[in-house]
């Protein structure tokens, strides 16, 4: 019983610790296609992702490798219970980390219309072209609302006028991605909860291993 509390505490120490390698490299992969540069395939990718919690995700990695180093004096010492506690601890904190990191690209999602009017603002034309490019629209709210960019796809006033805004494709294309990611934070912060489950699982096996030798010892069948 006791070896499987242990293999399944190393099993989700594992995953937890994969879990923060798939953060640090999702979030360094991002920062540098951010200093690309931009095309139709990439434009609404990275522009989504450079108004997302880069600094905070790659803050959250190093913090789950830090607190997987506390585990390694937790299974070296299986008498000494103060590592696996403060482990414990630790990885509540990044589960915490985590769940706040999702929970705020999940209210960005309540509000991505009106989000990405003003990020939409903010861009310069060119950006603004290849996002029409990219979902064949004209202008934001509409052609006019704001003004469209004269491109391949917004030819003319009247073209324009006939098309689409790109509220509606830009809006669910980072619904979609938005959901993507917190669903996979979401993810990640599951992991934790059964990491945490499983060091109490193992802290209460290791103090009930503690009593029963206690016990031999006064009873003489083993060492004090």
């Amino acid at each position: 019983m006791a070896n499987r509390v242990l293999f399944a505490f190393m099993g989700f120490e594992a995953l937890f610790v994969i879990g923060g390698i798939i953060i640090l490299v999702v979030a360094l992969l991002t920062r540098a296609a951010l200093n690309g540069k931009q095309n139709l395939d990439n434009v609404a990718n990275n522009l989504l992702l450079s108004q997302g919690p880069l600094t905070a995700a790659i803050v959250n990695a190093v913090f789950v490798f830090v607190t997987f180093l506390l585990c390694i004096p937790s299974i070296a010492a299986p008498t000494n219970r103060t590592f696996l506690k403060a482990h414990g601890y630790a990885v509540m904190c990044c589960a915490i980390f985590t769940l706040v990191v999702g929970l705020d690209i999940w209210f960005r999602t309540l509000n991505t219309r009106a989000n990405l009017a003003t990020v939409w603002g903010n861009q310069t034309t060119e950006t603004q072209s290849l996002l029409q490019q990219r979902f064949n629209c004209c202008g934001y709210w509409n052609a006019t609302s704001p003004p469209f960019v004269p491109d391949n796809v917004c030819t003319s006033t009247l073209v324009a006028a006939n098309l689409q805004g790109c509220i509606g494709p830009f809006s669910s294309f980072a619904n979609s991605l938005n959901s993507m990611i917190f669903t996979a934070d979401f993810g990640i912060v599951a992991i934790d909860v059964f990491l945490i489950l499983g060091i109490a699982c193992l802290l209460k096996d290791r103090k009930e291993k503690e009593r029963y030798a206690l016990i031999d010892a006064k009873t003489g069948f083993g060492p004090i």
